[in-house]
């Protein structure tokens, strides 16, 4: 009954990494696609980034993503692909926070957060098994 119970824990957490690491990649990974968009260069400059951060933000978040979606890589690889998505959605959050100086801009970056930390504490879960 215990390896039973363990390997549904396992599996529960190997659905719950691929379902949050998924959302994220899709969201921040796959919408980096879009960095040459006026959206995007605006966005940008509203928040005083200088504009090859934006090329160079983009061109990052899509190899990040790979990173985190392919199995097979290395985890040095992947842990510094969590460490650049956390700095990237931090920095979106204080960036917000100082030129727009309300919350209503801070909310999907933080929910954005959210899900890449459940997405790295589920990958270490999984990681373990």
């Amino acid at each position: 009954m215990t390896s039973l119970t363990l390997e549904k824990t396992s599996k529960t957490d190997k659905v719950i990494f691929w379902v949050f690491t998924s959302l994220f990649v899709l969201f921040d990974g796959v919408g980096a696609i879009a960095f040459n968009t006026q959206p995007a260069i605006e966005g940008i400059a509203h928040l005083g980034f200088p504009d090859f951060f934006r090329i160079e933000l983009g061109i990052g978040k899509i190899l990040g993503g790979v990173l985190l979606i392919v199995p097979q890589l290395p985890h040095r690889l992947k842990e510094w692909a969590y460490v650049g998505f956390g700095i990237s959605t931090l920095s979106a959050i204080i960036g917000h926070l100082a030129v727009d100086s309300s919350m209503e801009h801070v909310y999907l970056p933080l929910i954005v957060l959210l899900v890449l930390v459940v997405s790295y504490v589920y990958y270490h879960k999984t990681r373990v098994s």
